[in-house]
């Protein structure tokens, strides 16, 4: 795919291949809830949840979850309105301590983690409200992708994601983390990260395509692409 002569390109992350405990691979973690900030994720998905629901949902699956502080800033902003949430972390690392499960439960929300294969894991889950992705797709071929819409379209009639915008301006952005501080672990992922990830509707056109979801995919400032897809009534 093609977006201004900036073909997607899916190259390994080098946080995905250290161990958890690697110091670097645990700076880059710090350096990612910054560069979250950077790019206003939190605020941004928080926007995509609320307007793509009608009523507060039961149960979240988060993808890719990682420590849980992402969504943990999410939370932040939507306890208020959605209380007592059971929120369930999928990572193939089990990373999420137990002072942000606590946090979670200070806001009325239940928090689980499983350490599994995301694929794995879809193939034989009990049903959710919501699944919802942060920066974590990009990670995937479009036939992977494929796979995974389809095993997350059985799983939930709500999915929503936030991913790296591929495009010049983004890229320029990756390649200035070294301005806020951030490590080489994070350096290179920033700029392997924007060339896989999205724009256009390049999300929708992976999605199981049977007419009963609208799908709603979009630029968002500074540096985010948005997909949201939402089973019709």
């Amino acid at each position: 795919m093609l977006a201004n002569g900036l073909p997607r390109r899916v190259d390994p992350e080098w946080l995905d291949e250290l161990p958890a405990d690697d110091p670097r691979a645990m700076r880059s973690r710090r350096d990612l809830k910054r560069i979250n900030g950077w790019m206003l994720q939190a605020s941004i998905m928080t926007r995509l949840l609320l307007a793509h629901r009608d009523t507060p949902p039961r149960r979240i699956v988060e993808l890719g979850a990682g420590d849980g502080t992402f969504m943990l800033a999410v939370a932040r902003r939507l306890a208020k309105r959605w209380p007592q949430v059971r929120l369930t972390f999928v990572d193939q690392q089990n990373i999420v301590t137990r002072g942000t499960h606590d946090a979670f439960r200070e806001l009325g929300w239940q928090p689980e983690s499983v350490t599994a294969d995301v694929f794995a894991f879809l193939a034989g889950e009990e049903r959710a409200d919501v699944v919802t992705a942060n920066l974590f797709l990009h990670h995937f071929s479009d036939d992977a992708l494929r796979e995974l819409f389809t095993s997350a379209a059985k799983l939930a009639p709500s999915f929503v994601a936030c991913e790296p915008l591929r495009s010049p301006r983004a890229l320029l952005g990756s390649r200035l983390l070294f301005a806020i501080g951030c490590n080489d672990v994070s350096r290179h992922d920033a700029v392997v990260s924007v060339r896989a990830g999205f724009r256009g509707s390049e999300l929708s056109a992976l999605w199981p395509q049977n007419g009963a979801w609208q799908l709603q995919e979009r630029a968002a400032l500074p540096f985010t692409h948005c997909f949201v897809a939402r089973r019709r009534a």
